[in-house]
């Protein structure tokens, strides 16, 4: 279900139709990939097709428990740092796809309901200043720049497995 975009302000349909292009574009990378193809290790990194659909998922999915009830909700279920990033045994494209399908929903949903000022504490990691804040805004800034970033990877490794192109 997607929301009406008379609900939402300009910035929020602005930010929502950001998110929206960069995910479009990372879905184009992978489109007509085959299962062993979307699992293909095509570079020396650890990165496949799959396993970017799955991490960004899974990362955008966290983002917004943390929009919405901080570091405690954010961290609430485990993560597999390195399994995130490879398709498993059994698990397929279209059922990742289906997976994001579902967070990129349930994220526009919460867009529209969310106060973008509201703000929490980062959970504690090396990556993350000490004692630092974001915003629901910030957050889906993040997001963005997330999406947009592993779109760029999906499609360098789409090109080392078929040549194909979407982004250039």
């Amino acid at each position: 279900m997607t929301v009406p975009e008379q609900l939402l302000t300009s910035e929020r349909a602005d930010l929502l139709q950001t998110l929206r292009r960069h995910r479009g574009f990372l879905r184009q990378t992978v489109d007509g990939l085959t299962d062993e193809q979307a699992a293909n290790r095509s570079t020396v990194s650890e990165l496949c097709p799959g396993g970017l659909i799955k991490h960004v998922a899974t990362t955008e999915d966290r983002w917004m428990r943390f929009a919405v009830g901080g570091a405690e909700a954010m961290v609430s279920e485990p993560v597999d740092w390195t399994g995130q990033f490879r398709m498993r045994e059994g698990e397929t494209l279209a059922g990742l796809l289906a997976d994001y399908d579902r967070v990129a929903a349930a994220t526009d949903q919460l867009v529209a309901t969310l106060d973008l000022d509201v703000a929490h504490p980062l959970p504690q990691a090396p990556w993350f200043e000490p004692g630092a804040s974001w915003s629901v805004r910030r957050v889906l800034l993040h997001l963005i720049a997330e999406t947009s970033q592993h779109a760029g990877h999906a499609d360098i490794l789409r090109e080392a497995i078929d040549g194909a192109r979407t982004m250039g």
